[in-house]
């Protein structure tokens, strides 16, 4: 059997992870404004953020079934408070001299909307890395601000660009922090009966 899958977001990020892990998503975008929700708890507020996308684009589907909606919504939190995409050079630069030489929290909340005959089965999780930034200098923050990678990331940073050469440790998956947690999914998907291994796209891998 066919399954769509569908990830509820415009990362980029997001979409090679999974293609990275043998899934080929089709990508559409929830157009939830994240700047109205509010939650009590940052992981709370990151698994409501991946629930309102993945409900959005799950109710834009034409009939749906046998298909597969993921959201995901990341943060990062320091000293208890949450930091989301930061847009301009003024938040970027006054994020890294606060994160400079410390740890924060990257949390990145998913939500799984697995439809079969057009009733939806939906799961919230959340993971949680530890991330230890490198104490950068001032020269080095005004380097990273010019190459624009930073203004569209949860906590103003990515491992998988420019600035992976600033993070120096991580607890917990990787992956998370790129803005899917791939071992999650797939726990995620096994509670609903979906066999992870079921999704890969072997064509593709293989050349064939």
């Amino acid at each position: 059997m066919s399954v769509r899958v569908v990830l509820a977001s415009a990362s980029p990020a997001r979409v090679s992870v999974l293609r990275g892990a043998g899934i080929e998503p089709e990508v559409i975008v929830s157009g939830v404004d994240e700047s109205r929700v509010e939650a009590a708890e940052p992981r709370e507020l990151a698994m409501e953020l991946a629930r309102l996308k993945a409900e959005a684009v799950f109710a834009s589907l034409d009939a749906p079934q046998d298909v597969i909606v993921i959201g995901c919504d990341s943060i990062l939190v320091l000293d208890g408070a949450v930091h989301g995409k930061p847009y301009t050079d003024d938040v970027v630069r006054a994020r890294w001299q606060a994160m400079r030489g410390r740890r924060g929290d990257l949390i990145t909340g998913h939500h799984l909307i697995v439809a079969r005959d057009g009733d939806g089965v939906g799961r919230t999780e959340a993971a949680l890395t530890a991330v230890t930034f490198a104490d950068v200098s001032d020269a080095e923050i005004e380097a990273y601000i010019a190459t624009g990678e930073p203004h569209h990331c949860a906590g103003a940073f990515t491992i998988d660009g420019f600035g992976g050469a600033f993070v120096e440790r991580l607890e917990g998956d990787h992956h998370n922090v790129i803005g899917l947690s791939v071992p999650l999914l797939r726990r995620m998907l096994a509670t609903v009966g979906v066999e992870w291994t079921g999704l890969w796209n072997t064509t593709e891998q293989t050349g064939g």
